[in-house]
């Protein structure tokens, strides 16, 4: 299966906490081989195989509080 990975702002990320939920709920949906956040840079990197799509992830990070700026 292909990846794909995407770098994203997420400019309400502002403690370890908020890193640790986005990584955890992100984590778990399917089809989702990696996910680093950062507080510092407020950015996080996703990596995802073609059983899940971005939109899929993009309306997780919403329904978490974490929305993606685009």
């Amino acid at each position: 299966m292909a990846e794909t990975t995407k770098t994203v702002r997420i400019p309400n990320m502002s403690c370890g906490h908020c890193v640790m939920t986005i990584q955890k709920e992100i984590g778990a949906l399917a089809g989702v081989t990696g996910v680093t956040a950062s507080q510092e840079t407020k950015e996080a990197t996703i990596t995802w195989t073609d059983a899940t799509s971005w939109a899929t992830i993009a309306e997780t990070l919403e329904e978490i509080g974490y929305p993606a700026a685009e």
